[in-house]
């Protein structure tokens, strides 16, 4: 089409898997709040051809895109510049392609798990110990936001405690305020944290929670997955956590700060959140 036949700004997610993707859903019914118009679509996308889909999306008129797994650290290496939280993460989740023909990266990710836990769930995480379950990109993409929380404590604990121990060595390069991070292996966690965030795949392991149940008793329990794969978020809830949610809210928030970003507009999340879950309440067909 000719640039002239475009009615809509084209945006669209891009994952391998990504038929899963909530996002369409999510991006058109704030759209629809604002009378805006907009072209929003998913995109399966092969594991080595990110670099050359992104490039032709916005050749093709495309003003923005949406990364998810695996990979956020491609598009990272792929934009021209990034915003604070995508340098610090080395991780971007939203694209902007500018009108000179540049990319910017962002990641919106640590503040919509932030927004999530405080507005919606009413944690205050200032002066709580917490602990970050994974050192991949999904845990790193909120470690700085997590930090600059005011938490007394943070504890990231990986499977590969290697992974965990680099992944604290490079933030603490970039906060100042020693004694609050700290490496551990999943054996070495202690009984007690006031926050329990999952950031791993435990549930597409298709194994069990690699943890002791007293880890996560009185403790309020965030999973990252959402919905079927929220696997960590039903196994606190049975094993006495204070509170267990999964990150359904994340994935809203970390949408509206996206849509701010190419709109400079905010959205209503809780509407979307209660149309959301209606929609996924309803029985599947096909």
């Amino acid at each position: 089409m000719t640039g002239g036949m475009y009615l809509e700004k084209r945006y669209a997610v891009v994952g391998n898997p990504i038929a899963q993707s909530r996002s369409p859903e999510i991006h058109l019914a704030f759209a629809a709040q604002f009378g805006d118009v907009i072209e929003y679509t998913k995109h399966l996308v092969t594991l080595d051809g990110f670099g050359a889909h992104a490039q032709a999306f916005a050749a093709a008129g495309g003003c923005g895109l949406n990364v998810t797994v695996p990979f956020k650290t491609h598009a990272f290496k792929f934009v021209d510049e990034c915003d604070d939280a995508a340098a610090a993460a080395g991780s971007v989740n939203t694209i902007l392609f500018q009108p000179d023909g540049g990319s910017r990266g962002c990641n919106t990710d640590g503040v919509g798990l932030l927004n999530d836990i405080k507005y919606r769930h009413g944690v205050d995480l200032t002066g709580a110990s917490v602990l970050l379950l994974g050192a991949g990109g999904a845990a790193a993409g909120v470690v700085l936001p997590l930090l600059n929380s005011g938490v007394a404590q943070l504890m990231i604990a990986n499977r590969s405690k290697d992974k965990a121990l680099a992944l604290v060595a490079k933030f603490e390069t970039i906060f100042a305020q020693k004694g609050v991070l700290s490496a551990l292996g999943l054996d070495e966690i202690p009984s007690k944290a006031d926050v329990i965030i999952n950031a791993t795949s435990f549930s597409l392991t298709g194994g069990s929670v690699p943890l002791k149940p007293s880890v996560v008793q009185g403790a309020f329990c965030y999973d990252m997955s959402y919905g079927k794969s929220a696997e960590f978020c039903r196994w606190a809830s049975a094993n006495a956590a204070k509170y267990s949610v999964d990150g359904l809210g994340m994935l809203v928030e970390q949408a509206a700060e996206a849509y701010w970003l190419w709109h400079a507009k905010r959205p209503n999340t809780e509407a979307v959140m209660t149309q959301l879950k209606r929609l996924m309440a309803a029985p599947e067909h096909g």
